[in-house]
């Protein structure tokens, strides 16, 4: 089986750890094989999911208090429901637009490298997470959560550059500017344990800004514009929520974004 429907498979898992299992395993596959495959075949508008947690609109999931191990705990599963859903944005990537026109040939290769790598980290900090929070006596579904992540891939779903500029260069990078503030919280509450998991997402977060950042610059090459115009209109058109301040310039920059992207977009 090709590495296509592979990440069509991860989309239709809707058990979280066997989800993060496919994942991890369509890359180790696409490692040993490199085989593409023909098709995906048909695309779900919405990936498998477990019947828990609720999905409520962004208003109603309830504020988290640090202080308790039920709050902590409750911030990990917030930033768990990121990881699942960014599962599947990787893998939604993979399956609809790794054969697209605007990527050469000879690029697919790279292109599905890049992505499955992805995939897999995301897995794994799902993986990470979900230990953490059994460790606090919880469980993924035992939160409400919200889908506006997912939501900002179905308005995506048609144009390719619209959904690299959002899902990495908007949802992603804005992971870069939170993040920060969410350890040293943690660190100020004594738990060691649940820094050292933000540790590593935050770094390896911005590899995959720097991932988005790259392809999307390789779309923008194509367009008669600048990557940084091209990259205004898409957000403008695609984007319903808003680029908030204040950055995290030096993640951002290490990534490849430059201020030129995003400081004109918080100005609307």
């Amino acid at each position: 089986m090709g590495v296509l429907a592979n990440a069509r498979n991860v989309l239709l898992t809707a058990n979280p750890r066997a989800k993060a299992r496919g994942a991890r395993n369509m890359r180790k596959i696409w490692q040993e094989t490199g085989e593409i495959g023909v098709s995906a075949g048909l695309l779900p508008n919405q990936p498998a999911r477990p019947v828990k947690p609720d999905l409520v609109p962004p208003t109603q999931v309830p504020r988290r208090r640090l202080g308790t191990p039920a709050g902590r705990g409750a911030l990990l599963h917030a930033v768990a429901h990121i990881e699942l859903n960014a599962i599947d944005l990787a893998a939604d990537m993979i399956a609809r637009f790794a054969s697209h026109p605007a990527i050469a040939p000879e690029d697919k290769a790279d292109f599905i490298t890049d992505w499955t790598s992805v995939c897999d980290d995301e897995a794994r900090h799902f993986n990470l997470l979900a230990d953490r929070m059994e460790k606090l006596g919880l469980k993924y579904g035992d939160h409400p959560a919200h889908n506006g992540l997912w939501e900002a891939a179905r308005t995506t779903r048609e144009n390719f550059s619209a959904r690299i500029a959002i899902a990495p260069l908007v949802l992603e990078a804005r992971g870069l500017d939170v993040t920060p503030g969410m350890i040293e919280r943690l660190k100020s509450v004594g738990d060691k344990e649940s820094v050292a998991v933000l540790e590593i997402i935050y770094l390896e977060e911005i590899g995959h800004v720097a991932i988005g950042a790259r392809w999307f610059k390789y779309l923008a090459a194509q367009q008669p514009e600048s990557p940084e115009s091209y990259f205004h209109d898409l957000v403008k058109a695609h984007f319903k929520g808003q680029v908030k301040s204040p950055f995290n310039e030096k993640a951002r920059t290490l990534a490849g974004l430059s201020r030129a992207y995003y400081e004109p977009l918080a100005e609307i």
